[in-house]
């Protein structure tokens, strides 16, 4: 009767494990799942933020350029004007693209990842 019983002890702890890989492969897929759609729905509205905000910016600049054209006695002076402000803004992006925004951004990132494996625990 020994033999019997260890036998059925094995079964059932193999279908226990059996079961557990199964739940937590479906954690797994379900986690993935639910990091993915918060990835996604983040990415849209920072995309749907900055469209408007690119909007805003356009229309603010041409407003500028034509105030300033208009003071300086001929339109395109002021969008020349404006481009070249543009071209110094480009350069000091350019120079120091570093320190202000790939370092940021990593450290947003990394924070992010942190924080997420931090609440999973």
């Amino acid at each position: 009767m020994e033999p019997n019983a260890t036998t059925n002890e094995n079964l059932n702890l193999y279908e226990k494990a059996e079961n557990y890989a199964k739940t937590s492969l479906e954690l797994l897929k379900l986690k993935t799942v639910c990091s993915v759609a918060d990835g996604v729905s983040s990415l849209a509205s920072k995309i749907a933020i900055g469209i408007v905000v690119a909007f805003f910016t356009l229309f603010l600049n041409i407003g500028i350029s034509l105030w300033v054209g208009k003071l300086l006695g001929e339109y395109y002076y002021g969008f020349f004007i404006m481009a070249l402000f543009y071209l110094i803004v480009a350069v000091v992006i350019v120079k120091s693209h570093h320190k202000l925004i790939k370092t940021p951004i990593g450290n947003t990132i990394i924070s992010s990842i942190l924080k997420e494996t931090e609440t999973k625990k």
